[in-house]
């Protein structure tokens, strides 16, 4: 309508002229424009992210302290991989999915960002209770770290308890230890116990099997 079809078109006409054609502001942006002028500041941060991770119990599972235990452990993973790709959470969601094929999601914002798997672990317990799931027949579970910003930006709340800062020593110890051994070094006492009350129960239902072939 105003004969102007090429960037090289809006380059010859005046700031003013663009102005009065298309408002102050739309006119000073596309005459900065066209001269290749751009005055925005860029934000080098990437797009919010997230990270997931997923158990599958081997059949329904009714037991509470089983589910803590499954929990425990993607909580675990996940800390580990937001620490080494060097990202904190703003927020957590747990999808909990049933025997008849139903499923709960619950999504929580922590009350900071956070790497910490102690951090991480207290919000997902917390959600976990909120289901209510006393005799609950769970087949797997779903936890999503999301809202992920660069570890640069995280911040802490300061306390004089000295002891708080025990666990995060202990799991930058633990870390080194993963990156130079590899994952399964180092895990969660009760992890640990219950691999071998499972692998103990294995043996037993195969030592019964031998007796009774």
């Amino acid at each position: 309508m105003i004969g102007l079809h090429t960037i090289g078109d809006v380059t010859d006409v005046p700031q003013l002229t663009l102005q009065r054609l298309l408002g102050a502001r739309a006119g000073r942006t596309l005459h900065e424009r066209a001269h290749g002028r751009d005055i925005q500041v860029v934000d080098p941060t990437p797009a919010s992210m997230s990270i997931s991770a997923e158990h599958r119990f081997p059949r329904d599972e009714l037991d509470p302290a089983e589910h803590r235990r499954a929990l425990l452990a993607l909580i675990d993973d996940l800390g580990a991989r937001l620490r080494t790709s060097g990202h904190i959470a703003q927020g957590l969601t747990c999808t909990t999915r049933y025997a008849d094929r139903s499923a709960t999601r619950r999504s929580r914002t922590l009350p900071e960002a956070t790497q910490h798997t102690l951090l991480l672990a207290r919000a997902v317990y917390a959600v976990y209770e909120s289901l209510g799931l006393q005799r609950a027949r769970v087949r797997g579970i779903t936890l999503l770290a999301d809202a992920l910003l660069p570890e640069a930006k995280a911040t802490r709340q300061l306390t004089l308890d000295s002891n708080d800062d025990r666990p995060f020593a202990i799991e930058a110890v633990a870390d080194r230890a993963l990156a130079r051994f590899g994952h399964g070094v180092l895990y969660p006492a009760s992890l640990a116990i219950a691999a071998g009350t499972r692998s103990a129960r294995a043996q037993d239902r195969g030592r019964a099997g031998a007796r009774w072939s």
